[in-house]
């Protein structure tokens, strides 16, 4: 007769032991431990010998139970930033008119990852043509014009504003006589070309006559109240390339130098 072969019984005590690994193992097993990167891989740089040709966008770490991806900007599903999310909160909270546009792109370094297009900065007041602008530009623009640009008009026409005309906002291009590129290659700048105020008075941004004391006082104005506002005013005055508007940007130098003539 054939014997038999009986497994013994597994002890009680070493499938404890098992089951504790195997659930340490488990519990360190995640998303992050497995997709996160290390500190060894640096995502969204390069080595300065080499210059990319497009701006290098930092992915987004996107996280759904154990899966996780990394998406760009200007992807059909890009995860927007949550500094940009709030910055249009606080946008529609001054009723400010906008509309997201897609991503912008160039070989020459220009571009916005998160542009939109600005028609009216609250209360009324609209912007022509519509600005494009970074959201952190359109948000600073917009607040300037309800605490500085808005009070000024009624104290000195007793009128607010219905329009402001820019001439430039978003534009691929250098400072002149720089290779620097301008404020205006990333959004972060826009030119105001002349006001027209809602009783039907327009100023045109100029250097003005000599008896032209209210016009001079308003301009002072808007030139003096926007300086805690952006980092870069330049006006009438300051040289021939401005002697028609201002401009106003929010350019962020090494030296946190600010720039208001």
């Amino acid at each position: 007769m054939a014997q038999s072969h009986v497994l013994p019984a597994r002890r009680p005590a070493l499938n404890m032991v098992c089951l504790s690994l195997l659930t340490a193992m488990l519990a360190a097993c995640n998303a992050d431990a497995i997709f996160s990167p290390r500190p060894a891989v640096d995502i969204g740089t390069s080595t300065a010998s080499v210059r990319p040709a497009k701006p290098v966008l930092a992915p987004v770490v996107r996280t759904a139970g154990f899966a996780t991806r990394l998406v760009l900007p200007g992807m059909p599903d890009a995860v927007m930033p949550a500094e940009e999310v709030q910055c249009r909160q606080q946008l529609r909270g001054l009723d400010a008119r906008y509309r997201d546009l897609p991503q912008i792109g160039s070989e020459d370094g220009c571009g916005i990852d998160w542009p939109l297009e600005l028609s009216a900065t609250g209360g009324g007041t609209a912007i022509k043509p519509a600005a494009t602008l970074s959201c952190q530009m359109a948000l600073t623009f917009s607040n300037w014009t309800k605490h500085e640009l808005k009070p000024a008009a009624r104290l000195r026409y007793l009128s607010g504003v219905r329009t402001i005309h820019q001439g430039s906002s978003y534009s691929c291009r250098r400072i002149a006589n720089s290779g620097t590129l301008s404020a205006h290659a990333r959004g972060n700048a826009i030119d105001v070309m002349a006001i027209t105020l809602k009783n039907g008075r327009e100023i045109d941004v100029h250097k003005p006559g000599f008896f032209s004391f209210r016009e001079k006082g308003f301009l002072k104005n808007i030139r003096a109240d926007a300086c805690p506002y952006f980092s870069t005013v330049l006006g009438p005055g300051y040289d021939a390339d401005h002697r028609d508007h201002f401009h106003f940007d929010l350019m962020e130098r090494r030296s946190g130098h600010r720039a208001c003539r």
